[in-house]
């Protein structure tokens, strides 16, 4: 088994044929059969099978994908950091939910940090990255919440992901509008209220949507509801088509943004815990220390 092989069966099951995914690797559909095939006699297991819908994961498949995902992300790190001269920069990432005051942390960690040579990336993403990345130390922090709609959950994938959770503040439940939302000047709402509204969630591509939503009320039947995994994206579909999200009411963004929405409190209360993850028994590097530092200063 080669990390080659490993690559192989990843760029697989995100393409949905055995052509296409040959064609993205650069390299012929039978040497990819081949060195399939060989991978799967090795390990004893069927990892694909051919349907009329395409090549699709085995039971099996699906359980060696996670392991060959975190393996492929090892692997790339070791590479970044200590091949060519990537060793002598500094290195440092942070995984988050869609979170402001998260990012602002960040760019204060990095004015303490800027030394002459580093690679630091910040990603904005969904929950079950957050959590994987940081188990993985792809990501050194992670920034995410949990409600009581899926605390239970979140706390037992913390346990078996061996990460440790830090609460930094709780938040009630607001509306985020536009403010020329029919509904913007109103000092309460309740869902009922915004109901002939879509509202705008943030997509978390998994089946599991329900327990790792990063927006509270993560069990109610909306009506209309667009997925969205962009922050932009998201403000440009509120304001043309009078949609709303749900939030913390914390309003730390760019002026356009603070400008343009207003935040309502909804009468439905589902308070969000947010704070940060680490890996158990991890030591912070210098500049995640800085971080968490930056974090902190939101703590209640």
């Amino acid at each position: 088994m080669t990390i080659l092989q490993l690559k192989y069966v990843i760029v697989i099951a995100g393409s949905k044929s055995l052509r296409e995914a040959a064609s993205r690797l650069f390299i012929s559909q039978p040497a990819l059969s081949s060195a399939i095939r060989e991978l799967e006699e090795e390990l004893g297991i069927k990892l694909f099978e051919r349907t009329n819908k395409g090549i699709l994961l085995t039971e099996q498949g699906k359980e060696f994908l996670s392991y060959a995902k975190e393996a492929v992300s090892q692997y790339e790190l070791i590479e970044d950091r200590y091949l060519g001269r990537e060793h002598e920069k500094t290195h440092f990432s942070v995984s988050m939910q869609h979170y402001v005051f998260a990012l602002h942390a960040f760019m204060n960690a990095v004015k303490e940090f800027d030394t002459g040579k580093y690679t630091y990336s910040v990603h904005e993403t969904r929950t079950d990255e957050v959590l994987s990345s940081v188990r993985d130390l792809t990501s050194e922090v992670g920034v995410l919440s949990f409600s009581g709609s899926n605390e239970k959950v979140m706390k037992k994938l913390f346990r078996e992901y061996g990460l440790e959770f830090y609460p930094l503040l709780t938040r009630e439940t607001f509306a985020y509008v536009w403010k020329d939302h029919p509904l913007a000047k109103r000092k309460e709402l309740s869902l009922d209220d915004l109901r002939p509204y879509p509202c705008i969630s943030f997509d978390q591509s998994s089946e599991s949507d329900f327990y790792l939503a990063e927006e509270a009320l993560g069990n109610y039947e909306f009506d209309k509801i667009i997925k969205s995994n962009d922050r932009a994206t998201s403000a440009e579909l509120m304001a043309t088509l009078n949609g709303y999200s749900i939030g913390t009411g914390i309003m730390i963004a760019s002026k356009t943004l603070k400008e343009g929405f207003v935040t309502i409190k909804l009468k439905e209360e589902d308070p969000l815990t947010i704070g940060y993850i680490i890996r158990s028994n991890h030591k912070l590097s210098d500049i995640g220390r800085k971080y968490v530092d930056e974090l902190l200063k939101f703590k209640e």
